[in-house]
């Protein structure tokens, strides 16, 4: 365990949770010039997944000084393409998604979770505005003009402002007394990397099946990451595979994309759920990154999401920087952060029900869809912006109108 004495046992902003999301939160509110305590043990080393940074992240990043190092280990993501191999009635064509045709060179960037990870406690060993403690964090105090976490065998540390992105079971999020409205799904995530013949072209494949999404991610070289989302008992069953044969179906799950496919060592299994809480922050809690929102990796969402809160709640606290944790800015953040965290976890749900429907109207309406994003370039493109950046797509039509009338 490290503590760093020179620290007092006050803070003005206490941050729950050294994952990325507690360690990115912990960066932004010290070069927003709040004094920072991080609490918890050091996470991600042994972590073989990957994530997808979507260009706006990585812009987050640079702010924080750590873009360049993390990107060094990344592969861009400049395609994303959805192909239906399930073998229903009504299946859609295939559709891509070109980052050149919003003017982007990727749309992101697929960074090993062990690389991310690094980085980030790297750059907050460095800060002088952060001290970690790297300890779990045995009771909380709440209520009052202070909320108080207890480092397990540590004294107390006071703050104006506690950032809970101590993860899904969260126990500052329960010390607060927020309700979490929960969902469990039929269904694992089997995670691990494979080498493969041929260049992926920093094409990364969502492949649709009836059991969920089966998503290949360009890694650095002739290498992928993988997300396959089959029923539990399937998953536990693959995972169980020699690598000849894991790896003889991911290449016919692939159709062969590829090439001829080598799994690399260390498959993980996740089962999926969904949280969300009735409310983002209460008590000088503020939620962050899992804490707030949990559903199935569909989409590249998750720490995407999770990096809006940050940003979000950030710029909210520096102008309020006399008490960052005052119901005022509790309650602005809650109603920034409401509508895009509803309207990623509603689409992600609907999406992944589509798949897994075998109603007819179902299977209709996601080939509708999908049909008319592969046909009508400006609905293609508002849908592209709009994954990046919520509001961005509305942007781009608003500017859009605004050069025709200038016209």
């Amino acid at each position: 365990m490290d503590t760093d004495d020179r620290s007092p046992d006050g803070a003005e902003v206490v941050v729950a949770g050294a994952g990325p999301a507690g360690l990115i939160a912990a960066l932004a509110f010290a070069q927003a010039g709040f004094g920072v305590r991080l609490i918890g043990p050091e996470a991600g080393a042994q972590d073989r997944r990957t994530t997808a940074l979507m260009a706006p992240s990585m812009a987050f990043l640079d702010r924080l000084g750590v873009r360049d190092a993390v990107s060094v280990e990344a592969a861009p993501l400049r395609t994303m393409r959805i192909v239906d191999v399930t073998r229903r009635l009504v299946r859609s064509g295939p559709v891509s998604f070109h980052a050149s045709e919003i003017g982007e060179d990727a749309f992101g960037w697929n960074v090993p979770n062990a690389v991310l990870a690094r980085e980030l406690q790297a750059a907050v060993s460095a800060h002088p505005s952060i001290t970690w403690t790297k300890a779990a964090i045995g009771d909380w105090q709440v209520g009052g003009d202070a909320v108080v976490a207890v480092p397990e065998g540590l004294p107390p540390v006071s703050a104006r402002l506690a950032v809970a992105a101590d993860g899904r079971a969260s126990p500052a999020r329960e010390a607060a007394g927020i309700r979490v409205l929960r969902h469990a799904y039929d269904q694992a995530a089997l995670v691990f990397n494979f080498t493969h013949a041929r260049e992926h072209g920093f094409v990364s494949t969502e492949f649709h099946t009836e059991t969920g999404p089966f998503t290949q991610v360009p890694l650095p070289g002739r290498r992928s990451s993988l997300v396959w989302v089959l029923r539990p008992a399937r998953a536990e069953e693959l995972a169980a595979l020699s690598d000849e044969d894991l790896s003889t179906l991911v290449e016919e799950r692939m159709q062969s994309a590829l090439g001829k496919v080598t799994v690399e060592p260390g498959r993980q299994v996740y089962p999926l759920s969904a949280a969300m809480p009735v409310s983002f922050a209460r008590d000088r809690v503020a939620l962050v990154g899992e804490a707030a929102h949990v559903f199935p990796p569909i989409g590249a969402q998750g720490l995407n999401l999770g990096i809006r809160d940050v940003r979000d709640l950030v710029d909210i606290a520096v102008r309020h920087a006399a008490d960052p944790g005052a119901p005022a800015v509790l309650d602005a953040y809650s109603r920034r952060r409401r509508p895009d965290i509803l309207a990623r976890t509603g689409a992600v749900h609907a999406l992944n029900r589509s798949l897994l429907s075998d109603m007819l109207p179902a299977q209709l309406a996601r080939m509708a869809g999908l049909g008319l994003l592969g046909t009508f370039s400006p609905l293609r493109a508002f849908f592209m912006r709009e994954g990046l950046e919520p509001g961005s797509g509305f942007a781009s039509i608003f500017s859009g109108a605004r050069k025709q009338i200038g016209r």
